[in-house]
């Protein structure tokens, strides 16, 4: 993939935004009407989801962001400038499509539920506007993507609230836990996917093939302006004797931690440090957490280093959403052809 679309910078984005966003979904929207199936790209950061839903042959007609820099590495690899605040956008201006997508955030319903006895148990909350989309175009299959924390957040009661919403519009829900690591891919990331169709089907999701990978073997070296300060290492990173942070180098066998989105701030807890640089301990390269989430080489990164590691945390693991895709797809091309069999029937 080539750097093409560079001619839009941040400023100018958000100084035109709504223009622009209308412009060049206007041109993908020509381009995709004849893929297999259309999807669209809610919450969309810089299109990790999208990249799954693409690679089989998959054709977006919409997406939406609120952060600007997302919207700006979204522009500089496919394209397209999301649009803003789904909360702000009409929703029957949405195009049809055949899948919804999204990787909404958290948040608890029950507290909104009980003032409003549970009559508008997702009011004010960011699936209540997954809720709208799918009430106006009624899409065939919604995917979602979440933290895993979310099977039992608050009691338990948002995930069964988000099903509840579902099923009280005829989808049928199927939800699990996967982690990168059975997929080969070389990071500890489980995340939270759920999958409902508006149809009766068979669907299961991918059995993960346990593919190890090695984090060594994506690590670069000789990297310089990404150390970390020996001042930092004696005073904080090192501090305790107690084997923290993690550190790996071209040798190091399995998968780093979970890459969060304050990366940055470098948390001998959490993160995961690389034995190389001009001080001896480094962050992870914008490569090395392509790598980790499953984005090619050439994927664009057009922001400052602080954002590449928020828009990278926030992001999902492209290989493990692809496999899932591919699930769905089995179930839509065998709804499609009953369908014809059906309409030959009657014919």
């Amino acid at each position: 993939m080539k750097q093409i679309f560079s001619d839009l910078t941040a400023k100018d984005i958000k100084k035109d935004h709504e223009n622009l966003a209308i412009m060049t979904h206007k041109v993908e929207q020509e381009k995709n009407k004849n893929k297999k199936f259309t999807f669209i790209d809610l919450f969309a950061g810089i299109g990790g989801i999208r990249r799954a839903f693409e690679s089989i042959d998959g054709g977006c007609v919409f997406s939406s962001e609120i952060d600007l820099y997302a919207q700006h590495t979204y522009y500089a690899n496919y394209g397209v400038v999301p649009f803003g605040d789904i909360t702000k956008i009409e929703k029957s201006s949405i195009p049809d499509h055949d899948i919804l997508c999204g990787g909404f955030p958290c948040q608890p319903f029950s507290s909104i539920g009980k003032r409003e006895g549970f009559a508008h148990p997702t009011q004010g909350t960011m699936f209540d506007e997954v809720l709208k989309v799918i009430d106006e175009k009624h899409p065939k299959v919604v995917f979602l993507e979440n933290v895993p924390g979310i099977v039992n957040h608050d009691n338990g009661n948002t995930l069964s609230t988000i099903i509840s919403e579902l099923e009280k519009r005829s989808y049928q829900c199927h939800h699990t836990l996967l982690n990168a690591k059975d997929f080969g891919v070389p990071q500890n990331r489980n995340r939270f996917y759920l999958v409902a169709f508006s149809f009766p089907c068979s669907f299961e999701f991918p059995t993960p093939p346990m593919e190890v990978v090695n984090i060594g073997d994506y690590i670069e070296k000789n990297i310089s302006g990404y150390s970390i300060s020996e001042h930092l290492q004696k005073s904080y990173l090192f501090k305790k004797d107690d084997g923290r942070p993690i550190l790996v180098d071209q040798h190091s066998k399995g998968h780093v931690k979970t890459l969060v989105s304050t990366y940055h701030k470098i948390q001998r807890l959490t993160g995961t440090f690389v034995k190389d640089g001009e001080t001896g301990i480094r962050l992870l390269t914008a490569n090395e957490c392509k790598a980790i989430m499953g984005f090619p080489p050439d994927f664009v990164i057009p922001v400052s280093r602080t954002q590449m590691y928020r828009q990278m945390g926030n992001s999902v693991c492209i290989k493990v959403v692809g496999e899932i895709a591919k699930q769905i797809d089995l179930v839509l091309m065998k709804e499609l052809t009953s369908r014809l069999k059906t309409n030959n029937k009657m014919a």
